[in-house]
């Protein structure tokens, strides 16, 4: 049984407006590229964050489901660039993608060069990654989930020094998320705490995780949806399901609703994690035969 997760978590309410003092702390000074996209921009969350940084260069061109061409040119301008630190700001999408510039700032050539495991030579920049939704895990996990266009298809790049160099989790950047995107955020993360829990690679660390990942989403996700902005107790507690959540199947894994769900999203641009609330229980369907006790301690825990 093994589990690895080297990136710092720092969790707490009002942590981003105090980033820059955070991150001279945890990582130190130095040239920066911040990659977030233009729904995290026109929300304030970047305005917020660049008042507290020097020497930024923000790259805002980030998709729902990121494509091959949109960082294969982020890495072109790192490569010109050369900061000492990829800033991801956003939901799962511009994480992933900080993720797979930050490999291309220290590798040659275009990103699909490096679909599958620990296809680079060069260990990637640094990246401080800083969800604003709360369903990624991207901020914990080893991977970048990146969609090539021209084949419809999502790659996964992945690599023991994928993993961010530092989480900054911040419950409160979700007073500007609509409902619902709390809604298919949040889906997601319990999507990956349920398929963390049941694929065959499952440890006994890894369903700890996920147990209290589910128990934090099934109380926290419906308040949250339906007050978003006054119920801090749902706030934090969805954010930090989408957290263990992350961290149990990022030493897990995700199983046929993720893949199927990758597949439907490469071929129409479907946002991820409404194609997994939707896939969710004809899988558990499936699975059922395989899966029952587990299924049955899920019950259990969520007094089904």
């Amino acid at each position: 049984m093994r589990f690895h997760l080297p990136t710092r978590i720092i969790f707490q309410s009002g942590v981003l407006s105090r980033a820059g003092s955070v991150l001279e702390q945890e990582i130190g000074k130095g040239r920066t590229f911040l990659v977030t996209d233009k729904g995290v921009q026109a929300a304030g969350i970047t305005d917020n964050l660049l008042a507290q940084l020097p020497d930024v260069a923000v790259f805002n061109e980030i998709e729902q489901n990121p494509r091959h061409s949109t960082v294969d040119r982020a890495g072109e301008i790192v490569r010109e660039m050369q900061p000492e630190l990829i800033l991801g700001l956003g939901g799962g999408s511009v994480l992933d993608a900080a993720k797979a510039i930050a490999l291309l700032g220290t590798n040659p050539g275009k990103i699909e060069d490096y679909e599958g495991r620990k296809q680079y030579r060069f260990a990637p920049l640094p990246v401080v990654a800083i969800p604003t939704t709360c369903g990624t895990g991207s901020e914990v996990t080893w991977v970048a989930v990146i969609t090539h266009s021209d084949r419809r298809f999502k790659m996964s790049i992945k690599g023991p020094e994928m993993y961010p160099a530092l989480a900054l989790v911040d419950p409160d950047v979700l007073l500007t998320l609509p409902p619902r995107l709390v809604a298919a955020t949040g889906m997601d993360a319990l999507v990956h705490a349920v398929e963390a829990f049941t694929v065959k690679p499952a440890t006994p660390i890894t369903d700890t995780l996920a147990e209290e990942s589910m128990r934090l989403i099934f109380a926290s996700l419906e308040p949250a949806y339906q007050d978003i902005q006054g119920n801090r107790t749902a706030r934090e507690g969805i954010m930090l399901g989408s957290l263990v959540a992350g961290m149990s199947f990022g030493n897990s894994d995700v199983g046929a609703v993720h893949c199927l769900s990758e597949s439907v999203g490469a071929l129409f641009d479907i946002p991820h994690g409404i194609a997994n609330a939707v896939l969710l229980p004809f899988v558990m369907e499936f699975n059922l035969p395989a899966a029952a006790p587990k299924y049955a301690r899920i019950a259990r825990l969520l007094r089904i």
